[in-house]
C-alpha cells in the first residue's frame, strides 16, 4: 500500500505530459525509470511511428532550465552511425505540478531488449559476441569522438539490441546534462554514472573528461559480458568508488580460463586507474581486441599492472598502494621467470584415426595451441575433420564435416573452416558439435584457406585470392593473376594480423617457381617477397615459409611494411611437400608448431592393380600421379616428384625398369598415350604458359610442342582414332572442354564451354561420343555428348555425384568414381540410341588417390584391373610433429 501515492503522483504527470504533447505524441504507456529520466513508448503522430519518449525527472529539470538543455542537446543531433540510436527530437512543453517545464528528447523505440536484460538472463556471454558487440560499440564511440561528444554513460541499461545488434542510446545526453548544469551537477541529487561504469577521474569528480574515459567504461561492460559481473561490486554506490579508484580489477582469466590472451590484455589495458595508460582512442581499443598480437606487445599479457595513483583525486591511499606495488615490484614481480623450455613431440594417431592421404594442407591448431584438427577417416572414401585435444590420447570426428579439405580455425578458436569439393563451398562448424554453416558456395576453390582477425574468410578462387565475411555473402576479390608473369594461380593464403594484408604462394611453372607474395588489401596490389611453397606469418614478426624441397625457413617481417626486414635462415629440413605445393603446417599465435614430415623412404604410395572385386596386387612403391597404360597395357606413364620437380617417366611392365622421360622444367605432368603406343603427351609450363607437349616413348627424341595457345591447358587425350585432340583449357575463371584435328587444321572447336567447370574429357573406342565431367549442377556429374557434333545432345551418366570418368575399350561401359570415391561402371546402350543402363559398384574407393580435376587411374586393355595409385596414410602416423613453445626457437635462431 506504500507505493499507491507514488503511482497517483506518476499517472499524474502522464497526463499533464499527455496533455502538454497532444497532437504531436500520443503517450501509450510507461515504460521504466533510469537515473535521469522517465521512459514512455509513444507514436510519433506526424510521422506514424513508434518512439522513445523520455523525460527528464523533475528536480534535475528544474536545475538545468529548459533554454540550457534544449541548446546543449542539439549538439548530439547530428551523430549518424549504424550503432548509435539517433535523436529525433527535444523540447519542453508543459509544467509539473511545481511548475517546472517538461524537458523531453525523442528517440527510436527498438523492439528488442538491453544489454542489462541479456546479463540478467545469461550471465556470461560467449567471447565471440561479447568481442564483437564491444567492437561495434567502440566504432559508434569512435564516431562520436571524432565530433567531440563525449558519452559519459555508457552502460549496459544504455546499450539496446536490435536483432543482436547493440545500438548505443542516450548518446551525448550526459554531456547535455552536465554543460546545462555549468558542473553544478552537485545540486541534482543525481550522478551521471552508474558507479560500477564509471572511470576513476568521473568517479573522482574531475570536470574535464575526454575519450579515455568512455575507453574504461566499455572496458567495464566488456569485463562484465565475459566474467559475469563488472569489475568492482560493492554494497553501496560509495564502496564501489572507493575501489575504483584504489583497487585493480580481477585480471579476466582468472574468473575465465577461455578468454584469449589479446582480449583479457586489452581489457586489462581500458581498465589503467590513469587515462594516459588506458588505449588513447575508442578504435585502438578495438584493433587490440580483434589483433591476436597484442598481448605479446604488453609485459603481462592481460594482467593488471602495477598500480599506479590517479591523477588529482585527492586520495591518498593510492600513495600507500604505489609504495607497496614498488616494493613487491623490486621483489618479486618484475623478476622474468625462466622462459618455458622448447619441446617436440611426435603425435601418434590410433589405428583407426589416422590422418588420410588427400589434396590441400590437412592440419591446424587452435589459437591457444591446445587442440589441433586433421583430415581423418570416414565412412567413404572422401574423409572428414577429426578433433584431438592435446590432453587426450583418442581424437574425436566433426559431424557434418564429411568431404571436408583444407581446414582452418576461427581466431576464437570455437569454430574451423573447410571447403568441400563436390559440390564447391565454403563451410565453418562448431567445435561444440551443431551442424556445419555454408558460408559461400560459388566463387571460391579450395586450396587452403585463412579466417582473419577482420572478420573475413579468405580463400584462392580462380581469378585470384578473395575474401567472404564469416557470416556469409559474395565473394570479394583481393588479388588478380598476373597473366604476364604467367601466375597459374595464388593459393594457400595467411591473413595478417593486422588486418591490411594476406600472405600467400603464387604458382608458376612448376614447384622450384612457386613464390610467397603479400597483398595490401586495401589496394589489391601485392608483391613477391621470397621463393617458396608454402608460408605463415608468426610473432611478433616473421615469415616462415616452406621451399619446394621441404626445408623450413623463417625471415624477420614487419606486417604494417609488408616486407622482410632481414635475412632469411634455414631452421628444419624434412617438411613434407605433396602434389601441388601442399603442406600440412599451421602455427598458432601461442607458439605451437604442428607439421606433417615427409616420409623418411620417400615412398607414401603405391602403384597398384586392382580387380573388379577390389583386390589390391602392388606393382611399385613410389609417389605416382596420374597413371595411364599404353594401348598394350606393357608400359605405365605417370608423374613424379622428385626434390621440388615433377617430372614424367616411363616404367615397363610387370617388374620392368622405369626411365625419366621428361627434363626440361620443372612441372611436367598428366601423361597420355598416342593411340599407337609410340609417343607420350603431357602438359608443361616448361614456357611459363602450360601447354600440351609430346615425347617418344622410348625417349629417343627431344619433347616437342603438341599444342597451346593463349590460355593455359590442364590435361589432354587422344581420339582412339588419332584424328582428334581434346584438351582443358582455362580461359576464364573455370575449365573448358576444347578439340583440335590432328591433321594440320589447327582450329580449336568448343566441345563444351560454359561458365561451369568441365574436366576429364574421354573419347568412347569408336569417337562417337565423350564424356566429361561438369559441376552445372552445383555437384559433381558425368555427362556424355556425340561427337564431333556435339550440338545441345547431352546424357547424365552418374546418379548421385561422379568424377573420373574413363571409357572401358569394349565400348559398352564407362567407368567413374562417385561422391565417395568408389569405382562404378555404368552400362552403355549407344544403338539405335544413347541410353545409360544399370549402374554398378565394383569396389570401394577409400584407399585409392582421387582426383577431382584429372583422372587418376586407368583400366587394363581387357576392362579387367585398374590400374591405381594406393596412399598408405597409415605410413604417417608416426610423422606429425608437435614443438611447444616454438617461437623462443624462432627468436633464438633467426634474431630481430
Amino acid at each position: 500500500m506504500t507505493d499507491i501515492p507514488s503511482r497517483l503522483a506518476a499517472a499524474e504527470a502522464s497526463e499533464r505530459l499527455s496533455s502538454a504533447l497532444a497532437g504531436r505524441y500520443q503517450i501509450e504507456s510507461r515504460l521504466g525509470e533510469g537515473g535521469m529520466a522517465t521512459v514512455y513508448l509513444a507514436e510519433d503522430l506526424k510521422h506514424k511511428r513508434k518512439v522513445a519518449l523520455k523525460v527528464l525527472k523533475p528536480d534535475l529539470a528544474a536545475v538545468l532550465g529548459a533554454e540550457r538543455f534544449v541548446q546543449e542537446i542539439t549538439t548530439t543531433a547530428n551523430l549518424q552511425h549504424p550503432h548509435i540510436l539517433p535523436l529525433f527530437d527535444s523540447g519542453t512543453a508543459g509544467e509539473t505540478d511545481g511548475g517546472t517545464p517538461f524537458l523531453y528528447y525523442v528517440m527510436p523505440y527498438v523492439e528488442g531488449e538491453t544489454l542489462r536484460d541479456k546479463l540478467d538472463r545469461e550471465t556470461q556471454l560467449s567471447v565471440e559476441e561479447s568481442v564483437r558487440m564491444a567492437g561495434e560499440v567502440l566504432d559508434a564511440l569512435q564516431h562520436a569522438h571524432e565530433q567531440g561528444v563525449i558519452h559519459r554513460d555508457i552502460k549496459p541499461e544504455n546499450i539496446l539490441l536490435q536483432n543482436g545488434r547493440p545500438m548505443v542510446a542516450d548518446f551525448g545526453i550526459a554531456l547535455a546534462v552536465s554543460a546545462a548544469a555549468g558542473g553544478r551537477m552537485t545540486e541534482t541529487g543525481l550522478s551521471l554514472g552508474t558507479p560500477h561504469y564509471m572511470s576513476p577521474e568521473q568517479a573522482t569528480a574531475e570536470k574535464d573528461l575526454t575519450a579515455r574515459s568512455d575507453v574504461y567504461s566499455v572496458g567495464s561492460v566488456l569485463y562484465e559480458m565475459l566474467t559475469g559481473s563488472p569489475p568492482h561490486v560493492g554494497a553501496s554506490a560509495q564502496q564501489i568508488i572507493m575501489k575504483i579508484v584504489t583497487e585493480e580489477a580481477q585480471p579476466v582469466t582468472a574468473l575465465r580460463k577461455s578468454v584469449p590472451p589479446n582480449v583479457a590484455a586489452a581489457v586489462a589495458k581500458s581498465l589503467e586507474k590513469l587515462p594516459a595508460d588506458r588505449f588513447d582512442s575508442a578504435k585502438a581499443f578495438a584493433g587490440a581486441l580483434t589483433n591476436m598480437a597484442f598481448s605479446t606487445l604488453t609485459t603481462t599479457a592481460g594482467s593488471p599492472t602495477a598500480p599506479q595513483p590517479a591523477q588529482r583525486t585527492g586520495v591518498r591511499v593510492l600513495a600507500a598502494f604505489a609504495i607497496v606495488a614498488t616494493a613487491l615490484a623490486a621483489w618479486g614481480w618484475l623478476r622474468q621467470p625462466p622462459p618455458p623450455p622448447v619441446s617436440r613431440f611426435n603425435i601418434a594417431l590410433a589405428e583407426d584415426q589416422i590422418m588420410r592421404p588427400g589434396q590441400g594442407p590437412r592440419v591446424t591448431v587452435s589459437p591457444d595451441g591446445l587442440r589441433f584438427v586433421y583430415l581423418g577417416p570416414s565412412e567413404g572414401s572422401a574423409g572428414q575433420l577429426w578433433l584431438r585435444e592435446r590432453d587426450q590420447l583418442s581424437a574425436r570426428p566433426l559431424v557434418g564435416t564429411e568431404g571436408a579439405i583444407s581446414p582452418f580455425f576461427s581466431p576464437d578458436g570455437r569454430r574451423v573452416g573447410f571447403f568441400t569439393i563436390s559440390p564447391m563451398q565454403l563451410k565453418t562448424v562448431s567445435l561444440g558439435g551443431e551442424p556445419p554453416v555454408t558460408v559461400a558456395d560459388s566463387g571460391i576453390d579450395w586450396d587452403g584457406g585463412s579466417w582473419g582477425l577482420d572478420g573475413y574468410l579468405y580463400s584462392d578462387a580462380p581469378e585470384g585470392l578473395v575474401r567472404v565475411p564469416q557470416g556469409g555473402g559474395r565473394p570479394e576479390q583481393v588479388t588478380r593473376l598476373d597473366s604476364a608473369r604467367a601466375e597459374g594461380a595464388h593459393n594457400y593464403p595467411d591473413a595478417l594480423p593486422n588486418g591490411r594484408g594476406a600472405l600467400f604462394t603464387i604458382l608458376r611453372r612448376g614447384l622450384g617457381d612457386y613464390e610467397i607474395a603479400v597483398v595490401d588489401c586495401s589496394t589489391g596490389e601485392h608483391h613477391i617477397l621470397t621463393k617458396g611453397v608454402y608460408a605463415r606469418y608468426a610473432l611478433p614478426g616473421y615469415l616462415i615459409y616452406v621451399t619446394a624441397t621441404g626445408t623450413l625457413m623463417a625471415a624477420p617481417f614487419d606486417q604494417d611494411g609488408m616486407r622482410l626486414t632481414g635475412e632469411a635462415t634455414a631452421l628444419t629440413e624434412g617438411v613434407g611437400v605433396r602434389g601441388a605445393g601442399y603442406v600440412d603446417l599451421a602455427l598458432s599465435p601461442s607458439g605451437t608448431l604442428l607439421y606433417s614430415a615427409s616420409n623418411v623412404s620417400g615412398a607414401v604410395a603405391d602403384l597398384v592393380w586392382v580387380n573388379r572385386n577390389g583386390d589390391v596386387e602392388v606393382i611399385d612403391s613410389n609417389a605416382y600421379d596420374a597413371p595411364v597404360l599404353s594401348p598394350d597395357g606393357r608400359r605405365v606413364a605417370a608423374s613424379l616428384i622428385v626434390q621440388g620437380e615433377q617430372q614424367v617417366w616411363v616404367r615397363l611392365l610387370p617388374n620392368g625398369p622405369s626411365s625419366k622421360l621428361t627434363f626440361d622444367g620443372s612441372e611436367n605432368g598428366r601423361p597420355f598415350f598416342s593411340p599407337d603406343g609410340r609417343s607420350v603427351g603431357f602438359y608443361s609450363a616448361r614456357t611459363g604458359l602450360r601447354s600440351l607437349w609430346v615425347a617418344r616413348a622410348d625417349g629417343s627424341a627431344p619433347a616437342e610442342m603438341l599444342h597451346g595457345g593463349a590460355h593455359e591447358i590442364w590435361e589432354g587425350e587422344w581420339s582412339p582414332d588419332g584424328q582428334w585432340l581434346a584438351y582443358r583449357e582455362r580461359s576464364t575463371p573455370v575449365g573448358d572442354l576444347m578439340t583440335v584435328r590432328t591433321d594440320g587444321d589447327t582450329t580449336p572447336i568448343a566441345v563444351v564451354a560454359t561458365h561451369y567447370n568441365e574436366r576429364s574429357p574421354t573419347f568412347s573406342p569408336d569417337t562417337r561420343w565423350i564424356a566429361y565431367a561438369s559441376d552445372e549442377s552445383g555437384t559433381d556429374e558425368i555427362y556424355v555428348r556425340p561427337f564431333p557434333n556435339v550440338g545441345r545432345a547431352k546424357w547424365q551418366v552418374s546418379l548421385n555425384g561422379g568424377t573420373e570418368p574413363l571409357w572401358a575399350h569394349n565400348g559398352r561401359e564407362l567407368f567413374y568414381r562417385n561422391v565417395a570415391g568408389d569405382m562404378v561402371v555404368a552400362e552403355i546402350i549407344s544403338e539405335p540410341t544413347f541410353a545409360v543402363g544399370r549402374q554398378t559398384v565394383l569396389f570401394a574407393g577409400g584407399a585409392f588417390l582421387i582426383d577431382q580435376s584429372h583422372r587418376a587411374y586407368d583400366v587394363s586393355p581387357d576392362d579387367t584391373r585398374f590400374l591405381m595409385v594406393r596412399e598408405r596414410g597409415g605410413g604417417e602416423r608416426t610423422n606429425l610433429i608437435l614443438v611447444d613453445n616454438w617461437f623462443q626457437e624462432l627468436a633464438g635462431v633467426v634474431g630481430r
